[in-house]
This record gives structure tokens, sequence and C-alpha cells, in this order.
């Protein structure tokens, strides 16, 4: 049985209970928002080293880290490395979106030492091998591409991307009104391109049921993922993407019904002003799916410092009831990222994430900044290096100018803490 049939049984799986556990939230809490589709636990049974992870309403937000190679380098050492970075700075999952080398070995590979939940996009796999085989991505079979997501059943990926919300309707409302940036996805596109070739419905829409029967049997949670995406701010919040949207509502149902887990994608590029209103719109169509949002990325002339721009719409999102954040990383648009990339995205998507856990109210959120705020007041610098989302990077900024005494080289004796504890007499023991 899956996870969710499970819960609504009221059965405690050994997941739900770790994943209580870590979130120190009842276990009755999980299995409950489980049965309602509000949370999530993507844990294929053929993941076999998987720490089990919750995503959805109640939960810490959680951060993706998006590795992988590409077409123009291939290294599957680099990738481990990146995966092993990813996890050290705290990432909750990674997901596999490579389009170079030998992508099952890669993601096999993978799999056989990442903790976390590995997600994929098995259309790029599809594709890629309908070039080779066939001459063209528009050449391929559905069966085809049902195959090879069952390949990545059978290796354990815990979450799939699958782009079932673009439709001939959703694709013809996008002809007509156009768009700044057209498609961004790359799955999306590969999609569409067959859709239009073939004129043909989207067989991953068409025969959403066989897919459904495939989740059913591996236990691994669908993604449905946002092919229809704004790529800029221009075409944020368009008809198209909200036509999908709707679509994606509908199928979340119909995952429910057959007792199959599911979240949602998002976007994307939009402005401050819209992304509690696209959280929102989300939540309602999509009767409380968790929320995966890639950034979003609130302004397009941040390029070298996506990370940044992505954070703070993160941070938004998060708080306004997304429940998981897509790291973007400073390559974003320009290269494929790197390993310290994928240090300096995690990070800062960790940051968006915490800060939205504070508003949130997630347990022991708030209560992490004040053990901060107590070690800053007491001037103990070991403690703040321990507390700190990057520790290493703490201790290395604070010794980069000496310090004469206890304070730091900022302030010096000049430290305002420093002064009024020795004034008022009082010290951070009594606060």
């Amino acid at each position: 049985m899956t996870q969710l049939e499970l819960a609504r049984k009221g059965t405690a799986s050994p997941e739900m209970k770790q994943v209580a556990e870590r979130e120190n939230v009842d276990t009755d809490f999980v299995v409950e928002g489980l049965a309602k589709g509000e949370i999530i636990i993507p844990a294929s049974i053929n993941h076999a080293n998987l720490v089990p992870c919750g995503i959805g309403k109640g939960l810490r937000t959680k951060v993706n880290a998006n590795i992988g190679t590409s077409s123009d380098f291939s290294d599957l050492n680099v990738e481990l490395k990146k995966l092993r970075t990813a996890i050290d700075c705290g990432a909750d999952t990674v997901m596999d979106l490579s389009t170079g080398g030998d992508i099952p070995a890669i993601r096999r590979a993978m799999l056989s030492v990442s903790t976390v939940p590995v997600g994929t996009v098995p259309i790029y796999q599809a594709g890629i091998e309908a070039i080779e085989t066939r001459g063209a991505i528009v050449n391929m079979t559905a069966d085809e591409i049902f195959a090879v997501i069952e390949e990545h059943a059978k290796d354990g990926v815990d979450f799939m991307t699958i782009h079932c919300g673009v439709t001939q309707a959703s694709v013809a409302r996008l002809r007509k009104q156009r768009r700044m940036t057209d498609i961004v996805s790359r799955g999306g596109a590969f999609i569409i391109g067959w859709m239009l070739h073939n004129d043909k419905e989207n067989p991953l829409y068409q025969y959403y049921d066989r897919l459904l029967d495939l989740a059913l049997e591996y236990d691994f949670c669908l993604s449905l993922g946002d092919g229809l995406r704004p790529g800029c701010l221009a075409d944020a919040t368009d008809r198209a993407q909200v036509e999908e949207l709707i679509i994606m509502g509908e199928l979340v149902e119909r995952s429910r019904e057959a007792g199959v887990q599911t979240m949602v994608e998002g976007p994307g590029h939009l402005p401050l002003d819209q992304i509690a209103t696209n959280v929102q719109l989300e939540k309602r169509l999509c009767r409380g799916a968790p929320f995966y949002v890639l950034g979003p990325l609130v302004t397009d002339v941040g390029a070298g410092y996506d990370h940044i721009t992505a954070a703070i719409g993160g941070a938004v999102a998060a708080a306004a009831g997304a429940d998981f954040l897509c790291y973007v990383t400073p390559s974003e648009h320009l290269s494929l990222p790197n390993v310290e990339d994928v240090k300096e995205g995690t990070v800062a998507s960790r940051i968006a994430a915490h800060a939205a856990d504070i508003v949130k109210g997630v347990k022991g959120a708030q209560e992490w900044d004040e053990q901060m705020s107590k070690a800053r007041k007491a001037l103990d610098w070991n403690t703040q290096a321990r507390l700190s989302l990057d520790p290493e990077l703490s201790e290395q900024v604070h010794s980069k100018i000496p310090a004469s005494g206890s304070t730091c080289s900022m302030c010096g004796e000049y430290c305002a803490m420093s002064i009024v504890e020795k004034y008022l007499g009082i010290s951070a023991g009594k606060c």
C-alpha cells in the first residue's frame, strides 16, 4: 500500500513516524495531513538508504537542490560531489536533471548514495533517447515515455516531475495570447513540440490513469510540472499559466482518488505583489496540495545573483503558504552550476525557508533565532558559529580581521552590547 492509502486507513507507517519525530509533531498530525493530501512523504519502495522527509502543511519548509549533467559537460564524480555538498548544506531533497552522458548510470549512482529523496524528470531521458534512436524528440512514442517512467520507478526515484497539465487547449490559449518568453520549461517544450508535430493530445494527460498505476505500484510521488510557467515577469499569472493550474487541480483530485501522493509545481518568475496570490490560487484550485515553487524570481535582471532574487521570492512564497522551495543558483540563466554554486544556492534557499517558517509558526524556528540572539548578547562566537546555517563560513568571517578583545573587529571596544552591559549591569545570562 502507498503512504496515502495507509494514512487513510489510520495506519502510521515507519516513514510517517520518522517524519513526525524529525518535525517534532505528533504522528497523528502527519497521518491526518497525508490522508487529506496536504502532506506528502516521497519515499520509493526501492530507495533503500532513504531517510524519509515530509513536505506540506504544518511542517518545516523544505528545500530542493537541482544537480545533473548537460550535453556540454558530463562528469559523474562532479555530480556526486554536488550531491554531497547539497546534503551537507541542508538540502532536503535533490533532483537529477541530467541530460548528458550515461543518464541511467548517473541516476543510479546518485540513488545509491543519497539519503535524501531523489527526484527526476523522465521526459528528459525519453526525449534524448528518441533523438538517438529515432532522430528527433517528436518521434518518441507514448509507450517509450511510460517505459522510461517505469525505469525511473524501478531504480528507486522518490518523486518525478511529470508535465501532465499541458494540453492541446492550454497550448492553443498560449498561442492566442502570446508571450514574451514563450516556454521556458525544458520538459514542457519537449511535450509541446511532440504535441504540435504529431497533432495529438499530451499522452501524459490522455493516459493519466496509466501513470497513476505506476505510481501506485512503486509509491513514487507525482510532482505535476508547470510546463507553462512564466519565464519572465511580463508573462506572470497569465491565462495559459492559470489554465494549466486548473487542469493540475483536477489531476490532483484524480491522484488522491487513486491513492497516489501528489504535489504541484509553480512559477517561475513573479513580481513581488503577485506571489501570495499565486500561492492562494494553487491552494484553492489544487485543494491544499503541497506547492513546490522554483524561486520564484522577483526580477529578471539578477543574472549572476539569481540565488538572491529567488531567495527573496521564496521567502515571500513560503510565508504565504508554499511548502517546498526549489533552489536557484548564481549560474541560473547563464551556465551549468558548479559545486560552489550548489552550496550558495542551497544556503540562500534555506535562509528563505527558515525566514518563512518563523512567520508560519513552525515548531523550533523562532527558538533557533532566540538561541542565536542570546549567543550574540554573550559574545559567544563558538555558539554563534554552531547555530549558523554555514558554521564554517561564520568562523572564517569572524577571524579574517583579528579583534583585540571578546568583541568582533567591526566595533571593537565600541561594541554596543558590551557598553550597555557594563552600564546597565545586565548580562546575557539574565536576559
